[in-house]
């Protein structure tokens, strides 16, 4: 990814997973976003970006939220989002719907080319423009490759960069970090029992490693990981990197995260 001049004016696109159930993953990276004075918008019409549908098979619908969404964030320097597997969605499930003579046009096809190269995941955006951004947090945490990321975005070293930056965080990685989660969308609830290994697996390792925080950009995959974890899967926090940034943000300035600095919680 070649770095030019930051975008001063960008979008949030939330996710459905982050809006509708990991918020601390939307309001993190809206806080990120501006503490490096960047304009943040975060568009009232925004809606699913068509991932699931699109995984499912269902072609017209998918591309009916393809065209939405390309019309919610048209015309912005950058749209950002905390979710790896859409933000790949964006960027390669979109080009193979445009080009489909059933549900595509050169229109649609237009229009991708026109805004997913200026779509980023959270922690692509933060490697690429963040290197100021002051973080600290004394921490031992996992990386967890969610596959969309990994595989279809390709999209393995910019979290790495991100959290090497924190200062008193030590980033271990798991010998299973590639592995997939066992989430994998309606695989979870098509394949319960298989689902659950995986993810078992997974929090097995983060457990051995003895992990503050297990750590991810993808919001399904940690609401898998954290759901797995309280039904009585090995115990391990599981948090998104936009909550853990947020975090070794207040604890750079001091605060605990409710305005509140460490000191006074500390005398109180």
């Amino acid at each position: 990814m070649t770095a030019g001049p930051m975008p001063r004016r960008v979008a949030l696109f939330a996710s459905c997973a982050a809006d509708l159930a990991m918020a601390p993953a939307a309001t993190g990276a809206k806080r990120l976003l501006e503490a490096l004075g960047v304009e943040v918008d975060v568009p009232a019409g925004q809606s699913c970006c068509g991932q699931v549908a699109l995984n499912s098979g269902h072609r017209e619908p998918a591309a009916t939220l393809a065209r939405h969404w390309l019309d919610t964030f048209a015309g912005y320097e950058a749209v950002v989002s905390p979710s790896g597997s859409c933000v790949s969605t964006v960027h390669h499930g979109y080009p193979r719907l445009a080009a489909e003579e059933s549900v595509g046009s050169s229109r649609m096809a237009e229009r991708v080319a026109a805004t997913a190269p200026r779509t980023y995941e959270l922690t692509q955006f933060l490697a690429t423009w963040g290197a100021d951004l002051a973080l600290e947090l004394p921490a031992r945490v996992g990386w967890h490759d969610s596959c969309h990321m990994l595989r279809m975005l390709g999209e393995k070293q910019s979290p790495r960069t991100v959290l090497g930056r924190v200062r008193g965080l030590t980033l271990h990685e798991l010998e299973n970090a590639e592995s997939c989660c066992g989430f994998g969308g309606t695989f979870a609830t098509k394949f319960p029992e298989l689902s659950c290994a995986m993810g078992d697996a997974k929090l097995g390792a983060a457990a051995a490693a003895d992990l503050d925080y297990l750590v991810s950009a993808d919001p399904g995959c940690l609401l898998h990981l954290g759901g797995r974890s309280r039904a009585g899967g090995p115990e391990v926090p599981v948090i998104h990197v936009a909550e853990l940034l947020s975090r070794a943000l207040d604890h750079a300035r001091g605060q605990d995260g409710h305005g509140e600095t460490l000191v006074e919680r500390s005398t109180a």
